[in-house]
């Protein structure tokens, strides 16, 4: 098998490639992110994860470079990324109990030797449960929001309020997993 190289430093991203067998390298990328919409959040997600992607795959030789980047879509253009600190996290929090929302990942594959470039992404239209105050201050003593899109998780605690889901559950963990498998089969990498 191809030597695989995450451009990310997600610890989610690593367990989920992990999960499937595949031996991964991390290399971050510290290539500057875009932050705002500009036409579509697909097409920013997309753009980020080739960004990142990009980025790795100038310093390496070969192998396949995964880049991916995840937010989630409030509509009317905005977006909730990952809170700068625990009081956003509780504001970006009630926004989210409000409505339903989105995940979107965008999903970056390079073949290093031959330059192939594949980009693609998924969404998830997720509904969650209120949360009174005390709640959101007792799941964030569980649960630091500081490295997640959004400011929460759905794998762990953060499944207790998470209602209901629309769509692929790896990508609101920040991996859409399926879409990446068929992905990797058209640079000569087989999951299965």
């Amino acid at each position: 098998m191809k030597k695989i190289i995450l451009a990310s430093g997600s610890v989610q991203r690593k367990k989920l490639l992990r999960m499937l067998g595949i031996k991964v390298r991390v290399s971050l990328s510290h290539a500057k992110e875009i932050q705002r919409i500009k036409t579509t959040c697909a097409s920013l997600v997309q753009e980020n994860a080739l960004i990142k992607a990009r980025s790795v795959a100038a310093k390496e030789r070969q192998g396949i470079v995964i880049g991916a980047d995840s937010v989630v879509y409030i509509g009317n253009k905005k977006i909730i990324g990952k809170p700068r600190n625990l009081k956003e996290a509780k504001n970006n929090l009630k926004i989210l109990f409000s409505k339903p929302h989105w995940v979107y990942t965008g999903v970056a594959v390079i073949d290093v030797e031959n330059g192939k470039e594949i980009v693609d992404h998924e969404k998830t239209k997720i509904y969650m449960n209120y949360l009174s105050d005390k709640e959101i201050d007792r799941y964030h003593k569980k649960v630091s929001p500081l490295d997640k899109a959004g400011g929460f998780d759905i794998e762990g605690w953060g499944s207790i309020f998470i209602r209901r889901i629309e769509g692929c559950y790896w990508n609101v963990i920040g991996l859409p997993i399926a879409k990446l498998a068929k992905m990797l089969k058209k640079v000569g990498v087989t999951v299965l």
